[in-house]
């Protein structure tokens, strides 16, 4: 870790949580052009180092990293007490840490199953708990939580994920109105399916669904997530075609999903990708 950063920053600190890979990099990276300090957090101290170092050489902002896994009850209180530990206040909180399995949900591994609860529901409820008060006490402050388009319609074989981000959707609204009067902003970024490292070892095709443009990369998602949130908005799908096919699923009868689960095995897949 780091030496703690100089009170006199410029520019505001984020906090952001699943920064390793996928968006969660791309949406630290995007912060770091911008000037702003970080602090990065997920469970992977090799691979978290290994981002930190990048960013800091990339940008020449200031870099701390916080090796935690945040699937556990008690993860959201000990990062909020390690950035206190620094001497840190965190202006900018980023709740993108996650991972991804398909399967039916009575075949979840129970286990993996609380795991996801914890990581996409409790502990960035809690964290907008702890760092939002902060923020509420100093009038300023962005909340970015990373939801999903699954959050727009249930669908089987995703039950556990798609429920978590309809959640956290829910969650974000609520959250905004209560801490808008405040003066502290908070935005629902609500990506659709994004070529990163949470499909490696299934059997999608992320390389041609990207030449297709039904997956997007993970750096676009992350500038119209940031644009958004810097911009006070309260929840954004990226991208046309990731909206439209939203609101085609917004607007399919629950007949066709139901008859598409009986006669559609490859709805029943499952396995089970790294957490980001």
């Amino acid at each position: 870790m780091t030496a703690p950063l100089a009170a006199a920053e410029p520019n505001r600190l984020a906090l952001v949580t699943g920064a390793c890979s996928g968006i969660g990099r791309a949406l630290a990276e995007g912060l770091a052009a911008r000037g702003h300090p970080l602090v990065l957090v997920s469970e992977r101290p090799a691979a978290l180092a290994e981002a930190a170092a990048a960013i800091r050489e990339a940008h020449g902002v200031p870099v701390q990293i916080v090796a935690l896994d945040l699937a556990r009850p008690e993860a959201a209180a000990e990062l909020h007490a390690a950035v206190r530990e620094l001497g840190l206040e965190v202006d900018i909180l980023v709740n993108n840490a996650g991972f991804f399995f398909f399967g039916e949900t009575v075949d979840a591994d129970p286990a993996r199953a609380s795991a996801m609860l914890q990581l996409h529901v409790v502990t960035p409820s809690l964290l907008c708990t702890h760092f939002g008060r902060d923020m509420r006490a100093r009038g300023r402050g962005h909340i970015l939580l990373v939801a999903s388009i699954s959050a727009w319609r249930d669908f089987p074989g995703i039950n556990y994920y798609g429920s978590s981000k309809k959640y956290l959707r829910g969650f974000a609204r609520a959250l905004r109105c209560e801490l808008g009067v405040h003066g502290v902003n908070v935005t629902c970024l609500a990506p659709g399916a994004t070529a990163t490292a949470l499909y490696s070892g299934t059997s999608v095709p992320v390389e041609r669904a990207r030449r297709l443009g039904v997956m997007m990369d993970a750096e676009v998602v992350a500038e119209a997530g940031l644009t958004a949130m810097f911009a006070r908005r309260a929840e954004h799908i990226p991208g046309r075609l990731t909206r439209a096919m939203t609101l085609a699923a917004v607007l399919t009868p629950q007949w066709v999903i139901d008859l598409l689960r009986r006669h559609g095995p490859w709805l029943r897949r499952r396995v089970d990708p790294p957490r980001s």
